[in-house]
């Protein structure tokens, strides 16, 4: 059957397979689709055909009435009635303007003729007495004359604004409508305004004050577009308002007609205050702050005299309050205008930033005096609640407009003077140098911030109309935005003025120790004792002269003093460091010092703790790059040392937990301020303790990681940071490289040992050899050329050199010495290029004239032959000693360390470089008479082999004369060319050979003392036990030999000195491995040096006569069998203070 089926045949006669039933239903569907889509089609093109029919007649109707409007007008000579221009005027032109201009929003030259007519027929109603010709009475007719009269009001209206917004003074097109745009804005200006109507009597007035309140709720609405047309016509005017002074001008009294008619809601006689009136008002007002409050340079494009008016308290007032109560609807329509203007070349402010510092200028009243002030009758907490609104959504469109792509460095900027253009690609300005930065002017003014929290100078801040958690979120936004908008001078104009606002720090640390520390008693008992020594920005014990009371930088040098309130003449006795110990608890000293509410980082802080704490840290480590030590220490200015201790305890343990809890992005800013607040105080510390130990290691002490966890979990995040940068916040977020001092120095000292260790096994496990072998590096040194040697072999290896080297000396007479080098022959080698290296007659290195004689490379060593190469050689050298663990008996400067550990240096660090200069810097800061007696410019002369270089200090130097108002910039350049600029050459070529063997990240575990001990050993003394249990004992010697025993009585009673002496006799290094002697290679070894005496001798008679040497290279000392104590003692003093060792032998 299957078989017969196959060839059945169609009745029909079609040949086709037979189609399905849903296949057919599916075909019978799509007909059915396309047959009502062509019925669509064509009832569509029926319809735009009769559109268009309907149009180009309407067009020819148009033209044609306006060709007899034109006629009638032209043939009209009797006198006007109301009546004539309603039916006879309005009617018509209202229908070919319509028609003819306004739906094409483009005006011929026939249709600017006509509408210039028909304003001037209704400009010369309106101003006429006659109830009869005044086309205004109208609206107090008959209802239907009302109805009529209140449409063509409406339509004029739409039609001026339209005319307003194609004004443009740019283009001649645009310029040929100034004339009508004058005419057509004192029309709507009259029409709106009652007191304009000039035949009104007493009964009339409630009906026209209806209709004119009418008129003004529509311009109310969105649907008349007045808002947006003023923003067009705002937009197109120069910057600054260039109309001269004549209040004539066309261009002026247009502009004064928009703001005024932008006005006109505000005012409540023409609004009705009932609940539709309200709504009608809001929306009024919420259209004022989205099209006019967001234009780049509102305030500057306009002439002076209006804006007092837009800066009354009855319109700041209602916008604040919209904005407050709206806040989610105006910034979604101000986002909204963001996305139509719009620029995809350039980073474009958006318009919320024109809204915050339009506000900003229009809440500042500073054009009559040089010392600004505020608005009269401004509500001062609206103010800011609008401000941190408008702040807060601008640093959001930068977060999603990639601004913070670039990570913010930690490192200070210090120099207020530098000068760079905004960031930002604002619009052009034709007649102005101004920037976005100038409208935020008044944020960096001391008076701005006094006024806000209602302070009296001289006064204790007292409780304001604005809470100062409010000033603090306020003023936190703004650090941020000026980061953004000039990342060079950044923050800088707001840091300086907060930083030297007389008791604002205090204020908000008080603020801030409450809040972390409520068990406190009293917290400012210090200075407000000596509060009565200040008044009115003078001090009791002493007066000024009347020249240096008009120096601004004077009382900015003084104002620390201020700060406290305390007297320049009252030192308070300065604390012990000593006694910081007997301060903790005895039981557990790092819980004092851990604060509990800190423990979860910033997610753990309220909104208003987190800004206050931002505020305040990075106010704070401001103030702190210009706080020397007397004031610090001495003065305690502007806090106790007491209070410094919880200040670093606080932000100490907010990075530690912030850093262990993996922060996110939006606490960034409060994490900058934090870390930079928290390094300051921590390098002070460093410099000159004023805080116990166990406060820098509270954080961590519960839940520090085992130190190979730590190491390798670095060590993996830093891998990961080189292949993908993606994971730069995370790296950023390691508690070894931001906080390393929460871990003790003996644990950071095993992490980097550790660090080396897990590099030592990559290089081996890529294919390395590391121990002496044949792939060590063969060097010949000369001893007597070891310098010159050592850099033309060894100093082109590079990060090679971690690899083994297999040294071979030849001796001065020009013989290879003997011996093979199993590691002893390399560490002498190191030992002794140093040694010539650091030497000061070899004119690389000097050392500092304080009395511990530190290194730091010679500023003449860049014009030595291959000096700057023959530096980074150096840094090599001492990279391999740290890498391969051999002590160096030598220290850097401070200063010198600083840089290679990518640190900023400032001026206190100077008194460890150069006491004298840092002596005569302070006697300047604090000299009370006038500075320019003293006859200094912005030069220093350098001192150059055979001849003096005078270096500016700043362009133009030379001629600019030291005066009190620019002495402080004068004393930190001077510092900065000394700390910084003079040494940082040939710091960076030290650092470039450092770290090809050193990885930057290992250097920074430490501080510049500590990186010190890590070079040269330990304390400056010797662990006798700690020596003895790590002594190994050749030739013949063993730890219960009659001379062995002897040695270790003496040893224990030589002085420290004299121990010290002992282990550079055998070491070449005065100092202990910092993780003691187990860790000192090679092992400290005593060599059994036989000598013939008799066993008599150990009674009295001749002693052994033989001096003690030592083989440096090999630890070893080489000890005689001496038979009495006294006889060892001698002779091993003898031979330490001899400086010699190996030819003692």
């Amino acid at each position: 059957m299957d078989g017969l089926r196959k060839h059945q045949v169609s009745l029909g006669g079609s040949s086709a397979k037979e189609i399905t039933r849903d296949a057919l239903l599916e075909k019978v569907t799509q007909e059915r689709e396309f047959r009502n889509y062509v019925r669509r089609a064509t009832a569509a093109s029926l319809f735009i055909q009769r559109v268009w029919r309907r149009y180009i007649s309407m067009k020819v109707v148009a033209a044609h009435i306006q060709e007899e409007w034109k006629e009638m007008i032209g043939c009209h000579t009797f006198n006007t009635s109301k009546n004539w221009i309603s039916n006879d005027v309005l009617r018509p032109f209202l229908f070919f303007v319509t028609t003819l201009a306004t739906r094409r929003r483009r005006f011929e030259d026939r249709d600017v003729d006509c509408m210039q007519i028909c304003f001037k027929i209704l400009l010369e109603s309106i101003n006429s007495s006659d109830p009869q010709r005044n086309f205004c009475n109208l609206a107090v007719s008959s209802v239907e004359e009302r109805r009529t009269w209140t449409y063509q009001a409406k339509k004029l209206i739409s039609l001026c604004v339209l005319i307003l917004s194609e004004c443009d003074y740019s283009c001649q097109q645009g310029h040929q409508y100034v004339p009508l745009t004058s005419m057509a804005m004192r029309f709507v200006v009259s029409l709106t305004d009652l007191k304009s109507w000039k035949a009104l009597d007493d009964v009339m007035l409630l009906d026209a004050n209806k209709a004119v309140n009418d008129l003004v709720v529509y311009m109310c609405s969105e649907k008349s577009l007045l808002y947006p047309s003023i923003r067009r016509y705002l937009s197109r005017l120069d910057v600054p308002f260039s109309t001269p002074v004549g209040h004539t001008d066309d261009s002026f009294l247009i502009t004064a007609s928009a703001i005024t008619l932008a006005l006109r809601p505000f005012n409540s006689s023409n609004m009705d205050m009932n609940e539709d009136g309200i709504v009608d008002f809001q929306i009024a007002v919420e259209q004022y702050c989205v099209f006019v409050l967001t234009l780049p340079w509102f305030t500057q494009r306009l002439p002076t005299v209006l804006l007092s008016a837009l800066k009354h308290k009855s319109i700041l007032s209602p916008c604040f309050r919209q904005i407050l109560i709206s806040k989610e609807r105006v910034l979604e329509e101000i986002l909204k205008l963001n996305k139509l203007d719009h620029s995809s070349n350039t980073k474009t402010l958006p318009p919320v930033g024109w809204a915050l510092a339009n506000i900003i200028c229009l809440v500042v009243d500073n054009h009559t005096t040089d010392i600004g002030k505020f608005t009269q009758g401004l509500d001062f907490s609206s103010y800011i609640q609008v401000a941190i609104i408008l702040a807060e959504n601008l640093l959001t469109c930068f977060e999603e407009g990639g601004w913070f792509k670039d990570d913010p460095s930690l490192q200070v900027n210090i120099d207020p003077l530098v000068e760079s253009p905004d960031k930002i690609s604002f619009e052009s300005l034709k007649h102005s140098n101004m920037s976005y930065s100038d409208l935020l002017k008044p944020v960096c003014q001391q008076w701005h911030l006094m006024k806000l929290l209602t302070l009296n100078k001289g006064s204790p801040i007292q409780k304001a109309d604005c809470e100062l958690t409010d000033v603090a979120y306020y003023y936190s936004c703004m650090l941020r935005i000026f980061t953004v908008l000039n990342p060079v001078v950044g923050s800088m104009p707001i840091l300086n003025m907060l930083s030297f606002t007389p008791g604002f720090l205090l204020n908000l640390w008080e603020a801030l120790e409450k809040s972390f520390y409520p068990n406190l008693s009293s917290v400012h008992d210090a200075t407000v004792s000596n509060s009565e020594d200040f008044k009115d920005g003078t001090f009791k014990k002493k007066k000024k002269k009347k020249g240096a009371a008009k120096n601004g930088s004077t009382k900015w040098v003084n104002v620390l003093n201020k700060i406290t309130r305390k007297s320049q003449g009252d030192n308070e006795p300065t604390e012990s460091v000593n006694d910081l110990g007997t301060q903790t608890s005895a039981d557990d000293p790092s819980d004092v010092w851990d604060i509990e509410s800190l423990r979860r980082g910033p997610e753990g802080l309220t909104t208003g703790s987190s800004h206050l704490i931002h505020l305040f840290c990075a106010t704070y480590s401001h103030l702190l790059l210009v706080l020397d030590d007397i004031e610090f220490y001495e003065k305690q200015a502007p806090f106790t040392l007491e209070q410094q201790r919880r200040i670093a305890s606080m932000v100490n343990t907010l990075v530690y937990n912030a850093l262990s809890h993996n922060v996110p992005w939006r606490n960034r800013a409060l994490m900058d301020a934090a870390v930079r607040c928290l390094h300051l105080l921590y390098e002070r510390d460093c410099r000159h303790q004023f805080c116990p130990p166990a406060l820098w290691l509270s954080p961590a002490k519960k839940n520090r990681p085992p130190i190979a966890v730590a190491a390798r979990t670095h060590e993996v995040v830093s891998a990961n940071l080189r292949s993908d940068d993606s994971l730069a916040i995370s790296s950023m977020h390691s508690v070894i490289t931001t906080t390393p001092h929460v871990f003790p120095f003996e644990e950071r000292v095993q992490m980097f040992r550790e660090f080396i260790s897990m590099d030592k096994v990559s290089r081996r496990m890529a294919g390395e050899m590391i121990g002496p072998g044949p792939q060590a590096v063969e060097v010949v040194i000369r001893r007597s050329h070891i310098i010159e040697d050592g850099f033309q072999q060894l100093n082109s290896l590079g990060s090679r050199l971690k690899s083994s080297i297999h040294v071979s000396f030849v001796s001065e007479c020009g013989l290879p010495e003997a011996g093979l080098d199993y590691g002893g022959l390399s560490k002498e080698f190191l030992t002794d290029i140093a040694k010539a290296a650091f030497a000061p007659d070899y004119g690389l290195f000097v050392q500092t004239s304080t009395s511990d004689r530190l290194l730091i490379p010679s500023p003449t060593a860049r014009f030595m032959d291959n000096g700057v190469q023959m530096i980074e050689f150096f840094g090599r050298v001492v990279g391999k000693a740290l890498y391969e663990g051999i002590l160096l008996d030598y220290s850097f400067s401070h200063v010198f360390v600083q840089k290679l550990l990518g640190r900023y240096s400032f001026i206190d660090e100077l008194s460890a470089l150069d006491p004298e200069l840092y002596k005569n810097l302070m006697y300047v800061k604090h000299y009370d008479g006038d500075v320019k007696d003293l006859s200094l410019d912005f030069t220093i002369t350098e001192e150059l082999p055979g001849k003096r270089h005078v270096v500016e200090l700043k362009p133009g130097g030379k001629d600019i004369t030291v005066t009190n108002d620019n002495k402080l910039q004068y004393i930190y350049a001077m510092a900065d060319f000394k700390l910084n600029r003079q040494v940082l050459p040939l710091s960076n070529a030290f650092y470039r050979g450092l770290t090809d063997l050193i990885s930057p990240s290992w250097l920074k575990l430490f501080n510049t003392s500590e990186f010190n001990q890590l070079l040269s050993g330990g304390n400056h003394d010797i662990d006798v036990d700690d020596l003895r249990n790590n002594t190994r004992y050749t030739g013949g010697y063993t730890e219960g030999s009659r001379t062995v025993k002897l040695f270790w009585e003496v040893i224990r009673e030589f002085e420290p000195k004299e121990r010290c002496m002992l282990m550079k006799f055998v070491t070449s290094c005065s100092r202990a491995p910092l993780l003691g002697f187990k860790h000192l290679q090679p092992s400290f070894t005593i060599h059994k040096v036989a000598c013939d005496v008799p066993l008599w001798a150990s009674f009295g008679g001749q002693d052994v006569d033989r001096l003690p040497s030592a083989s440096t290279c090999y630890n070893t000392l080489k000890l005689p069998t001496y038979k009495r104590s006294t006889t060892l003692r001698t002779k091993l003093l003898y031979a330490i203070n001899s400086n010699a060792g190996f030819e003692l032998s």
